[in-house]
């Protein structure tokens, strides 16, 4: 860039010398010539300094501009690296924050699927507990009307015997005057006695003997009012757990007679993890209604896990399982966890062998217990409309707590299961005694002992000709 200074530099640097020459050159004339001149020397001496002094601030002045202007360009240059390295940290920061965007996102998802699955669990765990006490409920009232039946039974009871006791004291006093009539028909017309008080001859009774025919027949006709129907017993335990050894409605055991052609035997010896055996293929396709039926006989002082079905989604799509902390002799059937009914199987603790049958339909969740034959338990509203998926993981003897494995020792079966088999309808009672009798095995069944494909740990498969030879 040009600077106007060095011009007026240039132009200084030769008028002075031509001045000065000029002014040597008149130092020859007149004395009275020079004091004037020397003033204007001195005043040319004073402007030249005070121009020295201007030209010297215009220098300094030039020179720190110039200065500045080189200070801005490095100043330039290096606000550019730090721009550059700005931009360079900014494209890191940005890479981070993008890949911490990223993993946050995919922890939100599945945050979401894990809060997902928490709020369905939670849902059906509500709708178990308003069912479970809709059931209660149901169950109170049933029972109430029960005892305002029995209590209404019990006065008719004492209704009718207070009519038999007035019509036997009636019969007393009408055979006391027969008796006074007869002595007096005796005394009076003694021919006759035998003519009146004759028997009457068959197919033409006497009046008196058919009203006490009629009184006889109405008797026989009503049910004892003391004796509870029949079915009774199964009702009440169907409502509710079946009764103790101690109740008036315990059922005594039944001895069936030998039992032949039930197929291979399984023996689960211990309570290890490795003894299972899977059962394939499983569940080809969803279902609505289950019947699962087997001969059992357990070793332990409970009955452990019978059978386990668990998917990807759920672990507890269908089990038959009992563990330690539950009383002895109870067993939990689950569909769909965490709906269950808890079922009673006490029987079972005694060392021999029974037959056990789980009935289980969509149509208004009902639900049968069968053991050697007899309605041990019922009941409904259990997993009403629900289908058990296919595609899952069918194990015996053990719990699975995720799909193929996940066992628990405390969970597990130890004793002997024989002609095991399911199907994908319920069986009527008819087939379930000719299952218990060893008469034939119902048509349809969709899974077999014989489809074990995988048999783990101290398992044994035993070929046995009739039960009682099973170990």
């Amino acid at each position: 860039m040009g600077f106007p200074g060095r011009k007026t530099l240039f132009f200084f640097l030769i008028f002075v010398p031509v001045y000065l020459h000029g002014v040597l050159s008149q130092e020859a004339g007149p004395r009275w010539q020079r004091k004037p001149f020397f003033e204007r020397l001195r005043r040319l001496e004073e402007q030249f300094q005070r121009f020295q002094e201007v030209t010297l601030k215009h220098l300094q002045s030039i020179a720190s501009n110039y200065n500045l202007s080189y200070n801005i360009d490095a100043r330039f240059q290096s606000l550019a690296q730090e721009s550059q390295s700005l931009a360079l940290v900014v494209n890191q920061s940005q890479a981070t924050v993008q890949g911490d965007l990223d993993h946050i996102k995919t922890w939100m998802r599945k945050t979401q699927r894990r809060s997902r699955k928490m709020d369905s669990r939670l849902l059906a765990l509500g709708y178990a507990l308003r069912e479970r006490s809709q059931q209660h409920s149901r169950e109170w009232k049933e029972r109430e009307a029960q005892r305002e039946a029995l209590s209404g039974l019990a006065l008719d009871v004492r209704a009718l015997q207070d009519t038999l006791a007035r019509l036997t004291h009636t019969v007393q006093s009408q055979g006391a005057r027969l008796a006074a009539l007869d002595g007096w028909l005796q005394v009076a017309c003694p021919g006759t006695t035998a003519s009146v008080w004759a028997p009457a001859q068959p197919g033409l009774p006497s009046p008196s003997s058919l009203k006490l025919q009629g009184s006889r027949q109405v008797f026989r006709a009503s049910p004892e009012p003391m004796d509870p129907p029949q079915d009774f017993p199964g009702h009440l335990q169907g409502m509710r757990e079946p009764p103790g050894p101690d109740s008036q409605w315990a059922w005594p055991p039944e001895r069936l007679g030998q039992i032949c052609n039930v197929g291979p035997a399984l023996v689960f010896p211990n309570t290890s993890t490795k003894n299972v055996v899977f059962l394939s293929p499983g569940f080809l396709s969803g279902l609505r209604a289950l019947s699962v039926c087997s001969w059992v006989r357990t070793a332990s002082g409970h009955l452990g896990t019978l059978l386990s079905y668990a998917t990807e989604e759920n672990d507890n799509k269908l089990v038959l399982h009992g563990r330690d902390s539950l009383a002895p002799g109870s067993i939990h059937f689950v569909i769909g966890d965490p709906a269950f009914r808890e079922l009673p199987l006490q029987p079972l603790l005694d060392g021999q062998w029974h037959h056990v049958c789980v009935i289980w339909t969509s149509i208004l969740g009902r639900y049968w217990l069968h053991v050697d034959r007899r309605l041990v338990a019922t009941g409904s509203r259990f997993r009403e409309g629900y289908e058990i998926p296919p595609g899952g993981s069918l194990v015996l003897g053990q719990e699975q707590d995720t799909m193929g494995g996940g066992f628990d020792g405390s969970e597990a079966f130890v004793g002997s299961m024989a002609g095991l088999a399911i199907w994908d309808r319920v069986l009527v009672p008819r087939e379930v005694s000719h299952l218990a009798t060893g008469k034939e095995l119902p048509p349809g069944a969709i899974l077999t002992l014989a489809n074990a494909a995988l048999i783990g740990g101290f398992v044994q498969k035993v070929n046995c000709t009739c039960l009682e030879l099973c170990p």
